[in-house]
């Protein structure tokens, strides 16, 4: 393996060097101002769990769509729409294709920034309440799925945006935390889901998650902010998008939309495909549990990894796992152990691909000194957005291509086995960057 010798070559924010690049952020005074310590103390580790609160009730309850895709697609008034999927994809989707344009918006307004947060919250919840009064899906997609996008990449992008400032040498880790966040919450949402539409419907579950997600949120708010004071204006210097050009963050990019072609699937799919092979309600609900609890081991393990070895080793080790999960074990399913285990290595090795962004920020940035880790964050989380939104019509589309004369075994050869197929080869293409790196391409 490669490993990384010198992990961060930018300075700690609040370093003579940061002082210099963006001298209007700080006064005379401010080399003698006591600021929080950066990779450790209270402070940053109340940022953190404002960040693993947040990502866990944006994200855990947007990737546990697929119980609303099994009930959805079974209730009267949805039934007869081929649309159901756009909602789960436009949720996540809007999430990361709004990415940059908040993070710019927060860089421009700098003194507002600490207060996106609040303001994303509320129409998060706003969105998910008027969801409740939805009588078509249509009106699910606007609420539920584009209105819950904007509003949970508006009070997220905080994260991103000061993560840096927080933590420096252990930034990988951090985030690794961060996208574990979902992973703890998936434990949970899919069972409680299950059971509240099962007994109450979709109207009452929506608002009572709407309430749940602003009671949680709310008292970590507080924390969620810069660790530098804002004192005037805005760093333009930040908002450089030279590095687009870069050969070497076009092709880890090209990866990243091709792994996001694929890797929302899974999380859709698996429920109705467990009921397809026998599973109950409870044992169809389990593979997304599952699937969400490996994630959290994965993502804090290669964040661990990201901050000591090359990027290539990080997204080598998520991509080789995930199609040995996805073409051996999910291809060749018919049993629920089989799925069951499926779901454990899926989750372990593909639910830790973002936790790989650190190390591809921090090679693009490597080429690029001048490129605002930020910005190149979001513009991947952009990335991930196209293939997250392409992936929901285009699996419907495979859903209704006839199979009935399909002679393949296994989950090949069930209504789903274009996806199976398909989620597969998305994650051999999305190897493009470890092929072009050891032909000294990148």
């Amino acid at each position: 393996m490669e490993t990384r010798h010198s992990i961060r070559s930018t300075s700690p924010p609040g370093s003579e060097a940061q002082i210099r690049l963006c001298p209007e952020k700080f006064d005379e005074s401010t080399e003698e101002q006591k600021l929080p310590p950066v990779d450790g103390g209270f402070q940053a580790w109340m940022f953190l769990a404002a960040c693993v609160m947040l990502e866990a009730l944006i994200w855990g309850f947007a990737f546990s769509f697929g119980v609303f895709q099994k009930y959805y697609a079974s209730h009267e008034a949805f039934e007869h729409t081929s649309m159901v999927a756009v909602i789960g994809t436009c949720a996540t989707g809007i999430s990361y294709l709004s990415c940059p344009l908040v993070i710019v918006s927060m860089i421009l307004l700098p003194k507002f920034g600490r207060w996106f947060s609040s303001f994303g919250l509320v129409i998060m919840c706003l969105s998910l309440a008027l969801g409740s009064l939805s009588t078509s899906v249509t009106h699910l997609v606007l609420s539920q799925g584009v209105g819950f996008g904007i509003g949970g990449c508006i009070a997220y992008s905080p994260s991103i945006l000061y993560m840096d400032e927080w933590f420096v040498h252990r930034r990988g880790l951090a985030f690794g935390i961060t996208w574990a966040g979902s992973g703890v919450s998936g434990l949970i949402f899919p069972i409680g889901l299950e059971k509240l539409l099962a007994a109450y419907g979709f109207e009452t579950t929506l608002r009572v998650i709407s309430v749940l997600i602003f009671v949680l949120a709310a008292p970590f708010l507080y924390f969620h902010k810069p660790r530098l004071p804002v004192k005037k204006t805005v760093c333009y210097h930040r908002l450089n998008f030279r590095f687009l050009t870069t050969r070497i963050f076009c092709v880890y990019q090209l990866g990243n939309i091709f792994e996001a072609l694929g890797f929302f699937l899974p999380g859709i799919y698996l429920p109705t495909y467990a009921r397809s092979i026998g599973a109950t309600d409870f044992l169809s609900s389990l593979t997304i549990t599952l699937l969400n609890l490996a994630s959290v081991f994965g993502s804090v393990t290669m964040g661990h990894l990201a901050d000591r070895y090359h990027a290539i080793t990080c997204i080598t080790i998520s991509t080789v796992g995930s199609a040995v999960s996805v073409l051996l074990l999910w291809g060749f399913s018919t049993t629920l152990p089989t799925l069951l285990v499926f779901c454990i290595g899926y989750g372990l090795f593909a639910g830790c691909y973002s936790a790989t962004w650190s190390g591809i920020t921090h090679e693009v940035r490597r080429v690029d000194p001048s490129a605002d880790a930020t910005l190149i964050f979001s513009v991947i989380a952009f990335g991930r957005g196209i293939g997250n939104v392409v992936s929901g019509p285009f699996s419907e589309a495979l859903l209704r291509v006839d199979h009935s004369s399909n002679p393949a075994m296994g989950g090949y050869g069930s209504q789903y086995g274009l996806i199976i197929l398909c989620t597969g080869i998305s994650v051999l293409l999305s190897g493009v960057c470890i092929v072009a790196h050891h032909l000294k391409c990148i």
